[in-house]
């Protein structure tokens, strides 16, 4: 049934303004409003406006150029920019946790504005606050309000100078002195510094640090978390026996002040030992309900999976935002014809420009609703652990979901990296103009590739998953099966390694049925690969860190990258093809869900004719054939299917972006509104000074 756009509905979503794209709009296959309706939901939709609306009519936030800026100014507007956001109702905390998209959908509105205010804001309330409210019990939560009212400021202290991945590493102790009841908190050397720690920098007053327990005997416990006071609450100034401060311009994000920090025995008290996983008595006797320190390790890190889930869906903003851009713009631009005195046509309608930006149009819709998807798994996993669920279901569920967060990770920030490069590109020079936007989303979606765990690192945490589960056996055999059912398809394991690529024609290629059955096949193929790959090592008399390591490049590394493909492809193809989807919204998404699944299987095609799932030179070629003809099908649809998930034009903030598509006008108007643009340069009398260069320039610097 198709949802009501009469009455409120066309105020919520209004039409676009006649211009260059409505040619395009007037040749689309469904309504816009239609599928943004659907996909969702009027309230959520009214969510997001009502924080577009608030930045926009805000002067605080109004568009001021963050290149222009220096670094100490931008980093003081983004601190007043965050305090002036957490005045909004919008942060009513009862209500976001009753909606956790919502949460979700917070951060993102936020990223798409700019993401060194995002960050922060999330650093600060999300990472900080749930650090406390997760790890914490109720002697912490008087934290809490003190969070959202800005009494204190807070990030997130785990990552050194010399350990990031390696987390069992950290070198920070805190030793318990019972006679005070106090923690000493201390770094052994500049190594051991906390470092790239958002909002450290210069903001934050408060932190959350991971350190080594030590108990008086001597005894190390592992790693456990304390909320530590940095700063002093009236002068920002470092408190006794802490060194902190800002670790310098970065790539990107440069109105969020990453520091570092050194603690020289700095005393806390022991309530702020942050004790759900383990607690130290008065008298010094260490207490916790794990048996195991690995499962104790897991449970106190268990938020780096909801970071890295943030992370997939911070990524898909970014790529959401790139081909916004770069499609209306292709839409708009016109170059070349069919004839030398022809009207020239959009490059658009070039089937090159089609297959460079299209598949990423698809892969923006399909990873959008994964990461929704696997945000509600992880807030279903965290409702077990706040009810204290130690059922295997919910050990299983939180083994599942650490696997499917570590390779969505690298798959969603390295798919929107490359899409954020592509579009660039197509929008040819026009695309390299700082206004545009383009480069400085390129190098706010670069660190996502890193922190919370480099891309290649987590891949092993999710193979590695996987080959475990061919580890266990049991009466009748080994089972397959999880509670999110994203490896249930290797009960039928051996099955699916006889199955070959047989689609009789371009017709039959053209549905997300076709690269879902292939990916099975290329994922038992690659963990069959994998498994045998250990073996020989082993057999060769490697070690298992030695077997692992050589396992990776051409076994381990690709399985996770297809078994999160697989999944990504599984979960929107269930999506597209479920009955409740408008009979009117059907073609479009279906066509979508295909040509994400084809592009990112082509990709594979080298293992695909290794392991003889492809032969012959047609198999490819079908391939090839369908997601040309996707990419012609889902032409004329782009600039709609870009309108549902734009953002207003002052929050996308690209000139050859805007919705009216007028390119050149917004784009000439921009330029002379640039700063100083029509000023001659300050060093003109250089043009004709009579003296030496070198020692002029000398001078002024």
């Amino acid at each position: 049934m198709a949802p009501n756009l009469e009455g409120s509905e066309d105020a919520l979503l209004p039409d676009f303004p006649r211009g260059p794209l409505h040619a395009y709009r007037s040749r689309a296959s469904f309504s816009w409003k239609e599928l943004a309706l659907f996909l969702e939901g009027e309230d959520m939709l009214r969510f997001k406006k009502t924080i577009f609306s608030a930045l926009e009519n805000d002067p605080l936030f109004a568009r001021r150029g963050g290149h222009d800026l220096s670094m100490e100014t931008y980093r003081e507007l983004n601190f007043l920019r965050c305090k002036r956001l957490l005045e909004y109702d919008i942060f009513r905390m009862d209500d976001l946790l009753q909606s956790p998209l919502k949460c979700l959908a917070l951060v993102n509105c936020l990223g798409m504005y700019d993401w060194s205010l995002a960050t922060k804001v999330f650093l600060h309330t999300f990472v900080f606050g749930s650090a406390i409210y997760n790890s914490g019990s109720e002697r912490h939560l008087k934290y809490i309000p003190k969070i959202l009212n800005m009494e204190i400021f807070g990030c997130f202290a785990l990552t050194e100078v010399s350990h990031g991945s390696n987390t069992k590493a950290v070198r920070t102790t805190a030793h318990y002195d019972p006679t005070t009841q106090e923690f000493i908190i201390h770094s052994p050397d500049f190594e051991a510094a906390k470092f790239w720690v958002g909002n450290m920098g210069k903001t934050a007053t408060h932190a959350v640090v991971f350190a080594q327990l030590y108990m008086p005997g001597g005894q190390c416990h592992g790693l456990h978390p304390f909320i530590v006071q940095i700063r002093d609450l009236k002068t920002l100034l470092p408190m006794p026996g802490v060194m902190v401060g800002d670790i310098g311009r970065k790539l990107g994000q440069n109105g969020l002040d990453n520091g570092f920090a050194m603690f020289h025995k700095v005393r806390i008290p022991r309530q702020d030992l942050l004790n759900r996983t383990g607690d130290v008595t008065p008298e010094g006797t260490y207490v916790t309900r794990f048996k195991d320190s690995r499962q104790r390790l897991g449970a106190s890190l268990g938020g780096l999976s909801a970071g890295r889930v943030c992370i997939v869906s911070m990524s898909v903003v970014n790529l959401k935002l790139a081909v916004c851009i770069a499609l209306r713009f292709s839409a708009t631009r016109r170059q070349f014809g069919p004839t030398d005195d022809g009207e020239e046509i959009p490059v658009l309608e070039y089937q090159l420009q089609q297959w460079r930006l299209l598949p990423y149009l698809a892969a923006a819709y399909a990873l959008d609703h994964f990461s929704k998807s696997l945000f509600l798994d992880l807030v279903a996993l965290q409702q077990g652990l706040q009810r204290d669920d130690r059922s295997p279901r919910q050990a299983e569920l939180g083994r599942e979901i650490h696997a499917l967060a570590s390779a969505s990770k690298p798959l969603a920030s390295w798919t929107a990296q490359r899409g954020i490069q592509e579009c660039r590109e197509a929008c040819g020079g026009h695309g390299y103009l700082a206004m545009n936007r383009l480069g400085s989303l390129r190098d706010d979606n670069d660190p996502n590739c890193t922190y919370e765990g480099d891309n290649n690192v987590l891949l092993q945490q999710t193979s590695g998953y996987l080959l475990g589960l061919l580890g266990r056996s049991g009466p009748g055999g080994t089972r397959f099966e999880s509670p999110l059912k994203s490896v249930d398809f290797l009960e039928a394991y051996p099955a699916i390694l006889g199955q070959r690529f047989e689609v009789a024609s371009l017709q039959d290629c053209l549905d997300s049925s076709v690269p879902l059955a292939a990916y099975e096949w290329l994922v038992c193929y690659l963990l069959r690969e994998s498994h045998q790959k250990l073996s020989q090592e082993k057999r060769s008399g490697s070690g298992d860190f030695e077997a692992k390591n050589n396992s990776q490049v051409y076994c381990c590394r690709p399985l996770a990258l297809a078994f999160l493909e697989l999944t990504v492809v599984r979960r929107f193809h269930e999506h597209t093809h479920r009955p409740g989807v408008p009979p009117q919204l059907r073609a479009v998404l279906r066509r979508l869900s295909a040509l994400y699944g084809l592009w990112s299987l082509n990709q594979h095609s080298a293992l695909l004719y290794r392991g003889g799932y492809f032969s012959g030179e047609q198999a490819g070629k079908t391939v090839e054939r369908a997601i040309l003809e996707l990419c012609s099908q889902l032409k004329d649809d782009a600039v709609a299917l870009v309108d549902v998930i734009a953002p207003p034009d002052f929050v996308l903030d690209s000139p050859i972006g805007r919705a009216d598509g007028q390119l050149y006008k917004n784009l000439w108007n921009a330029v002379l509104q640039e700063s100083k643009v029509l000023e001659r340069a300050p060093w003109w009398p250089e043009f004709s000074a009579n003296k030496p260069v070198v020692g002029s320039l000398s001078a002024k610097l």
